[in-house]
């Protein structure tokens, strides 16, 4: 019998649904896939609610309701200081994968070079390949999880057709800062690229740091698309609610991607989703500052249990390295260990390397009601106690 698509079946299924089972069958506390466990802002859910009784229930069109799109144009003003036409410059999707997945086939053309930072998000690379882009990588190393000019130069070439960029980054809670930036905007230029800007937790960002999109470095304004999330924005993962923002040019063959992967997405959520990108400042401050005390709550556990934990910028998660410990083996059968013995479920950093991969990181998830992050720490505590 003939096979199926050889990129996709050449993959094996995801560490995280491996991680998962693994924790279901152990009983594990799961802080290894990056969701919330909150019901999200109560006033959106009934926003979404009163649309879908009172709203529109039919197809909506195919680059987003308008109100969601005026929204998001608002919402680039407002926090960057972009202008944006509404009417050209905003797509919506059912969700940010889908949203990366339009730019990458609507951009790529075989044979075309794809520059990608690892650590990197897992789907990045498939869809590159069944794209027909030829990656090439960039490794970042703990515990600044930067880059260098060299190694730009050494990834970047005439055949570079664009470069992807997860920022804030997971699963190495990287924020990159102006400088690092700036460096990447400069190879953007110099090699007439584009730039696909994966920034779902914009507003995830700790420590008085500002999220700075590369859209908005000088000479960047019409190579970058960004993207964003309404699932990181508002804590609601399952809604499935991404947008691109993008120079006309760029997202006309996005465009015509998206009309053949998704189309379009429920009319409830993106009405829920225009009326909470217009929240007080308040809101989004309260995000990250809910998350950074999570995140502060779980480092320090960790510390106490004999962790070295690394530092955390943004995003929902946490990576710590497991040296201290002598344990034979790496990552991930540490990560395997600890499920079974621990009862507590992480994610192995390697999983997101395609080369030159470290062995002793491991990335666990913060954004979870208190008493369950203190229960893993509780649980963690107890095991390597009795070591």
């Amino acid at each position: 019998m003939k096979s199926g698509n050889a990129i996709l079946s050449s993959y094996g299924t995801t560490i995280f649904e491996v991680m998962s089972r693994l924790s279901e069958e152990h009983g594990a506390i799961n802080l290894g896939q990056g969701f919330p466990d909150d019901r999200g802002p109560a006033d959106v859910l009934e926003a979404a609610s009163k649309a879908l009784l009172e709203g529109w229930n039919q197809y909506p069109s195919m680059m987003g309701t308008p109100d969601l799109r005026q929204a998001l144009a608002a919402h680039g003003k407002r926090f960057y200081g972009l202008d944006v036409d509404w009417k050209t410059e905003v797509m919506v999707t059912s969700g940010a994968t889908e949203a990366l997945t339009a730019c990458l086939l609507g951009l790529i053309n075989p044979g075309d070079e794809v520059v990608l930072f690892q650590p990197m998000y897992d789907s990045y690379l498939p869809i590159v390949r069944l794209a027909g882009g030829v990656p090439r990588f960039v490794s970042l190393k703990a515990p600044d999880w930067s880059f260098s000019r060299a190694d730009l130069e050494a990834a970047f070439s005439p055949k570079t057709k664009l470069v992807l960029i997860n920022d804030p980054l997971n699963p190495a809670a990287k924020v990159f800062s102006r400088a690092e930036l700036e460096l990447l905007a400069e190879f953007v230029q110099r090699y007439d690229a584009f730039a696909v800007c994966d920034e779902v937790y914009e507003h995830i960002v700790f420590d008085g740091r500002s999220h700075i999109p590369l859209m908005t470095l000088p000479g960047m304004r019409d190579r970058c698309l960004k993207i964003g999330s309404a699932g990181k924005t508002f804590s609601l993962t399952g809604w499935k609610v991404g947008y691109v923002t993008a120079a006309a040019h760029l997202l006309q063959p996005v465009a015509k991607a998206h009309q053949y992967i998704t189309f379009t997405t429920a009319p409830n959520l993106q009405a829920a989703v225009a009326y909470g990108l217009g929240k007080e400042d308040a809101y989004f401050g309260g995000l990250a500052s809910g998350l950074q005390a999570k995140r502060d709550r779980l480092a320090e556990g960790l510390r106490s249990v004999g962790f070295d934990v690394l530092p955390s910028a943004g995003t929902y998660f946490v990576v710590a390295d497991v040296s201290p410990f002598g344990f034979d083996g790496d990552d991930e059968a540490f990560c395997r260990h600890l499920t079974a013995t621990a009862g507590v479920t992480a994610i192995p950093v390697s999983a997101f390397f395609v080369q030159d991969a470290p062995k002793s990181f491991i990335r666990f998830c913060f954004s979870k009601k208190d008493a369950i992050l203190d229960e893993a720490v509780e649980r963690l505590r107890r095991h390597f106690g009795q070591r």
